[in-house]
């Protein structure tokens, strides 16, 4: 029996989902047969696409949550159904913790933890009312389950995050599905500005198992597949999409030879 994750008929919704990772999730829900309606305070550059089937942008800044209730309100108006929601918005500069003072990381915080409880309250206001409930997923990060110099506040939201998830799971079931996608290092527009030229690109892929950085349309299959009716036992999950994870730095620090397998 083949796996056919169809989305056909089905409306989601993509916060930050006009470039990047965002984008990517997008891309997979349109080649799934969803309407796909992404929000982020600037369009764009170029529609996002796929198969023939082209995502809606609206504008939106999801720290203002009275905008934030209007948008999902308007969209569950005009497609007469809210079936999953993405919190992939998100984000931070590098920047050590005592190197600026704490309302700057607390809006990194606000950003990556309290802004996806704003947008998740908001669909969940629509989703309830739905004789089918709904599925919302948070983009987490491999940030969140490990230390993380330089990201600290980003890191600790999307902890936060992965735990607010599971407390939804349980709070908002049956009607309502709740999991968490945990992406480690993937490949975007951006991707130069954290690890350098194609140089610097291949030594960080190099540390990871599978070899190489994730692309985003990785990252939104494995979303397709949790928003999905073959994941509808699923909920309070975290999916980790890492490419195996990180080699232990101990193990290639050790005067023990710990040979690899070919």
């Amino acid at each position: 029996m083949p796996l056919t994750l169809d989305l056909t008929g089905q409306v989601a919704v993509v916060t930050g989902g006009t470039r990047g990772v965002g984008a990517g999730i997008a891309r997979a829900f349109l080649r799934a047969g969803a309407e796909v309606v992404i929000c982020a305070r600037r369009p764009p550059d170029a529609p996002v696409t796929a198969d023939g089937g082209t995502a809606r942008f609206r504008p939106l800044d999801l720290r203002d949550p009275p905008a934030v209730r209007e948008f999902f309100a308007d969209v569950a108006a005009e497609h007469g159904r809210l079936d999953c929601l993405v919190n992939n918005a998100g984000g931070t500069p590098y920047r050590l913790l005592g190197e600026t003072d704490a309302e700057r990381h607390a809006r990194v915080m606000e950003l990556n933890l309290t802004a996806p409880l704003t947008a998740s309250l908001a669909a969940y206001a629509v989703m309830r009312r739905q004789p089918h409930g709904g599925s919302v997923l948070m983009i987490g990060s491999v940030s969140g389950t490990r230390p993380s110099p330089g990201s600290a506040a980003y890191g600790a939201a999307k902890a936060g995050l992965d735990n607010l998830a599971r407390s939804m799971a349980v709070e908002w079931a049956p009607a309502v599905r709740v999991n968490t996608v945990v992406p480690g290092m993937v490949r975007t527009e951006l991707t130069v500005l954290h690890y350098g030229d194609a140089a610097g690109l291949a030594a960080v892929g190099a540390t990871v198992p599978l070899g190489r950085l994730a692309e985003p349309a990785e990252i939104g299959d494995a979303c397709v597949f949790l928003a999905s009716d073959r994941a509808r036992y699923l909920s309070g999950a975290s999916l980790l999409v890492h490419g195996g994870g990180e080699r232990p730095a101990f193990l290639d620090a050790a005067t023990v030879n710990h040979p690899k397998e070919p």
